[in-house]
């Protein structure tokens, strides 16, 4: 079996694979400090929870875009499941060619997602919008080359922002709305972080259409844990909430983690 590790700003997302099937996910709250033991009870707790033998944890793949975690991370693999893990940095091979002014900015988070959208919708150019802490957008050739994109901050980071620098605007539930205008604060908050997305979406992607792709229109997809906020809209033509995962295990295969698993 197969653990496919996402660490975020704001929580790890778990996924137990069988070969190339997700079998089980499980999540966890991101902490500043987190040790390898905590983290590898829960982990062997949950697992067992739902099934899943910790002992047939056999390869481990882990993105992270919270660097100070990482080293728990290897622990807890390495101590909990007897499994030395690959962590998805500059010098692990992807399968892309990334075209940035230095490819080591790119986030493990972006690269995994473009490795999983790749593999998902081979041979098609691509717009991609991960909908987490900050909201991305990237932009991935046919020919598998990561063009770049944009770094926005996520709906609910908008939210917690104006309810930490203003003094009267408070917290407010996240949800899929009909109307625009607002008749009291919270509609108005929640109206306004909806519609907003839903602008800023429709023109980023079709400008990214007509700079990067000549108007030819390109597969866009969705992923993350607001995703499906927006399924109304009709922004994409496919939403994906594991796709972080799914790349994190073409990462594996393309390194050759997954030599000995293939041959079981």
């Amino acid at each position: 079996m197969i653990l496919a590790l996402d660490i975020g700003n704001s929580q790890i997302f778990c996924g137990v694979f069988e070969r190339e099937q997700l079998k089980v996910q499980v999540r966890y709250a991101s902490k500043a400090q987190i040790s390898s033991d905590e983290f590898g009870v829960f982990l062997r707790g949950a697992l067992r929870e739902n099934g899943v033998d910790p002992e047939s944890i056999k390869t481990i793949g882990i993105s992270s875009v919270v660097p100070e975690l990482n080293y728990a991370l290897r622990a807890c693999s390495q101590k909990y499941f007897n499994v030395e893990p690959m962590i998805l940095q500059p010098g692990v091979k992807t399968g892309l060619k990334v075209d940035y002014k230095d490819p080591k900015e790119v986030g493990s988070d972006r690269i995994a997602d473009a490795i999983g959208a790749v593999k998902m919708f081979p041979n098609r150019d691509l717009i991609l919008v991960d909908f987490g802490t900050a909201t991305t957008v990237c932009a991935i050739s046919k020919d598998k080359v990561f063009l770049g994109g944009n770094i926005m901050p996520g709906i609910r980071l908008s939210m917690e922002a104006l309810e930490a620098k203003t003094s009267k605007l408070p917290s407010v539930e996240i949800s899929s709305v009909k109307e625009v205008i607002g008749k009291t604060t919270v509609d108005s908050i929640r109206n306004g972080l909806y519609w907003s997305n839903v602008g800023m979406i429709k023109e980023i992607t079709s400008r990214i259409s007509e700079e990067v792709f000549s108007g030819n229109p390109p597969l866009k997809l969705a992923t993350g844990g607001f995703s499906h906020l927006f399924d109304k809209e009709n922004l994409f033509d496919h939403v994906v909430t594991d796709l972080i995962l799914v790349g994190i295990v073409e990462a594996l295969k393309i390194n050759g983690y997954l030599d000995d698993v293939d041959k079981n």
